[in-house]
């Protein structure tokens, strides 16, 4: 998928300044700017210009800034949730009416979720929540994902050896006479 080149620059942009902006480097150097704006108080008299400084300075960076963190949040929720989308879609147990469940409306939300919170209230008194058996499951399930893999790959290969068969013309079962088969081309 192709974005023309805006916004493609500003996607570049906004990924590195998100990045750049939430480094140790941004907070020590927005730390240093507030205390250099400190110190110079006592010179510039802590006048109104000093002030509007800081004020102007911070209220323009926070401003720019809530659009860049909007962004990056954005992108990060979609991403996560066509993660979640794709560990449902595999998941043969999992029930697809859950995949984009966030354009669900916020009552359907609370619905679910009351619905979720009686399983997980069911689960508590099924099992003891300090054991997990995800671990075993999880390479059960890894195997299982193995062998229909290797019977894909293997039913893969076959449909490839019987194509160039199934595609050759039968043989003749007359000699060729060595003559020229007329054709029913109309001239155009």
């Amino acid at each position: 998928m192709q974005l023309n080149p805006s916004a493609n620059f500003f996607e570049r942009f906004a990924s590195r300044a998100t990045y750049a902006t939430g480094s140790s480097t941004a907070f020590l150097l927005a730390l240093l700017t507030i205390i250099i704006w400190v110190v110079t108080g006592p010179i510039f008299h802590y006048s109104d210009t000093w002030q509007l400084v800081i004020n102007t300075g911070t209220t323009i960076i926070t401003f720019l800034m809530v659009f860049l963190i909007q962004k990056s949040q954005n992108k990060d929720s979609l991403a996560l949730q066509i993660k979640l989308n794709e560990l449902i879609a595999v998941n043969s147990k999992a029930s697809n009416r859950l995949l984009n469940v966030e354009d669900l409306t916020e009552e359907e939300l609370r619905a679910l979720h009351r619905f979720f919170g009686k399983l997980a209230e069911r689960a508590k008194t099924e099992a003891s929540l300090s054991e997990s058996h995800s671990v075993e499951e999880a390479e059960d399930i890894h195997d299982e994902k193995v062998e229909v893999l290797k019977q894909r790959l293997s039913g893969r290969r076959n449909k490839q050896n019987e194509r160039p068969a199934a595609k050759q013309p039968a043989a003749p079962t007359s000699k060729p006479t060595g003559k020229a088969r007329p054709t029913n081309k109309k001239a155009g």
